[in-house]
């Protein structure tokens, strides 16, 4: 069996530490085997959990040692450090060929011990800024599910372990297992776009008190018309290289990405809520054509618009199933999944392409 051992440490987030848990518990091969032996292990017995409750723990650090698999899950705001014991457990295991992973915030525990240098990471995106300043040495994609370097991976927040659990489980016995386990879970093996669509992208920030607020106000109400520089630097009553220089002292960003910002946010919300054609949306937004449109919402966002309006609206089939048809296919026959890195692959690039069960609709 492949031995999985979860590192519990004080602060564990709960649904961090059960998710992988849970998952790997659920997973059975064809003939109805556990492919999996799931542990917790910890450095003390007992370990102060996040929410005011304490776990007690049979296995210590050297459950490490002999662990196929480890998952650190993360911890809440606060949490002591971890101690050199376990960061030189975390660092003998992965010197031994254990795959190491983290969940959500969990991937500061592996950037402190020194095995996310130099590799792609992901995080909680509400806290990818910090782990940038705080691990310069590691190139952090805060807009995906999660990511695989191939025995070091990471995974972004809470639901995202989820994802990240399946994927491993079918890079270690395929498509059809991890399908299955993906029903158990009641979740898709793969969802239909990545974690960029689910962020909430709040309206460009407007300094309050600033000289440049009623013209960052005045922008937000005309976003559908032609807005220029020149006609907002003589809004601001200043030269177009003052006014330049001025706005990124005090937005952090330049005139054009303020204003593009605001129009994706302006087209999000009316995905979310209207019925018009993703054309109209367009114009309505102030995007020049709908293909730029696309463009730039695909970069912001990380989907399509067209993709994102089912996220949020959909069919009777969305209605009994819980998304599209085509997204229901994908999810169960190992389709591409829009915001995951895999080895710069997509899941299932080894040719697995193998039929979930068959479901019955009533």
């Amino acid at each position: 069996m492949h031995s999985v051992a979860i590192l519990v440490l004080d602060g564990v987030v709960p649904f961090d530490m059960a998710a992988p848990m849970q998952v790997f518990d659920y997973t059975r091969l064809p003939d109805g085997r556990r492919p999996y032996r799931v542990r917790l292990c910890a450095e003390r017995p007992e370990v102060a959990a996040d929410g005011g409750f304490a776990l007690r723990v049979d296995r210590g650090l050297e459950a490490l040692a002999d662990a196929d698999t480890v998952i650190v899950p993360g911890r809440a705001p606060g949490s002591p450090p971890p101690s050199a014991a376990v960061l030189a457990a975390l660092r003998e295991a992965a010197a031994a060929g254990a795959r190491i992973a983290s969940v959500c915030v969990g991937a500061f525990v592996l950037a402190e011990a020194g095995l996310l240098d130099g590799l792609r990471a992901t995080t909680h995106w509400a806290a990818a800024e910090e782990f940038a300043h705080a691990y310069p040495r590691v190139e952090v994609e805060p807009d995906v599910l999660y990511v695989d370097n191939g025995r070091i991976l990471t995974s972004a927040g809470a639901a995202a372990a989820l994802d990240l659990c399946l994927h491993m489980i079918r890079r270690d016995f395929g498509s059809a297992v991890a399908a299955n386990a993906a029903r158990m879970s009641v979740m898709p093996l793969e969802r239909e776009g990545g974690q960029a669509q689910f962020i909430v992208h709040e309206h460009p920030p407007v300094p309050r008190g600033s000289d440049l607020e009623p013209l960052l106000e005045w922008i937000e109400d005309n976003l559908a018309r032609e807005v220029t520089l020149t006609a907002m630097a003589a809004r601001a009553g200043m030269s177009e290289r003052t006014f330049s220089r001025r706005f990124r002292e005090q937005t952090g960003t330049t005139p054009l990405q303020w204003l593009l910002r605001a129009r994706v946010r302006r087209a999000q919300y009316l995905l979310e809520s209207g019925d018009h054609t993703v054309d109209r949306i367009a114009q309505q937004a102030g995007f020049g054509s709908v293909t730029a449109f696309r463009e730039r919402f695909r970069k912001v966002v990380g989907t399509t618009p067209d993709a994102y309006r089912r996220s949020f609206r959909g069919g009777r089939f969305r209605k009994v199933v819980g998304t599209t048809p085509d997204a229901y296919r994908r999810s169960f026959r190992g389709g591409r999944a829009a915001a995951v890195r895999v080895d710069g692959r997509s899941p299932g690039s080894d040719g697995q392409r193998q039929a979930a069960l068959p479901v019955r609709l009533g």
